[in-house]
């Protein structure tokens, strides 16, 4: 009969085993890319023999899909609208800007591999690429809930043309922080962003309420 602790403790090294082979995967495509990673390298980088990632993982694809949706869901954490305790609705998103982009900086895997896979055409796609497009999907309709919480009169063509602005210059700010590095100030730089797309929704929203 196996003990309730030993079942535990095994639990606990599978979690840790898991976690060790996800950040050893991101320093890896960090430095190589997409193309540049191999089980092989993992392995080295994290000191776990190929066996252990392999019964974590099926094959290089899904642990880069992994490594995605798990950097995915600490930003997701970020992209919340504060309450209106918080302020005015500039003010709220202007919060949530800066929390975007600390958890871009602190967590930047799935953005960095997703945009690399998604401007990329094979001819089987990555799951990562397909994992990375999906949780882009997620993203978008939080910014949309967000738009449509803050500026109910907007049309639902107007909220998707300011998603589409409002994760295009998010993309483009990213990009450029990743060429540039730390002389890049990435919360400054949401921030104005944030404002920016704010301030149109206001005009659109002003526009439609005429």
């Amino acid at each position: 009969m196996v003990r309730p602790q030993t079942t535990r403790r095994k639990r606990a090294n599978g979690v840790e085993s898991r976690q060790r082979i996800l950040d050893a995967a991101v320093e890896i495509a960090g430095e190589r890319g997409y193309e540049g990673t191999s089980i092989a390298a993992v392995s080295a980088k994290c000191g776990l023999p190929a066996s252990s990632i392999y019964w974590h993982f099926k094959d290089k694809d899904d642990l880069i899909a992994a490594v995605i949706e798990r950097s995915f869901d600490s930003w997701l954490a970020a992209v919340e609208l504060p309450g209106a305790e918080t302020g005015t609705s500039l003010e709220r998103v202007t919060v949530m800007a800066a929390k975007v982009a600390k958890s871009l900086v602190d967590a930047p895997d799935f953005l960095r591999l997703g945009l690399m896979l998604a401007l990329e055409r094979r001819p089987t796609e990555p799951r990562g690429r397909t994992v990375f497009l999906q949780v882009r999907g997620t993203a978008r309709r939080k910014v949309a809930e967000m738009l449509q919480t803050l500026f109910p009169e907007l049309g639902e063509a107007e909220i998707h043309t300011l998603t589409t602005y409002a994760i295009a210059g998010a993309d483009g700010l990213f990009v450029q922080r990743e060429i540039a590095g730390d002389a890049i100030n990435l919360r400054t730089l949401f921030e104005l962003h944030a404002q920016s797309v704010h301030e149109t929704a206001r005009r659109m929203a002003a526009g439609a309420g005429r």
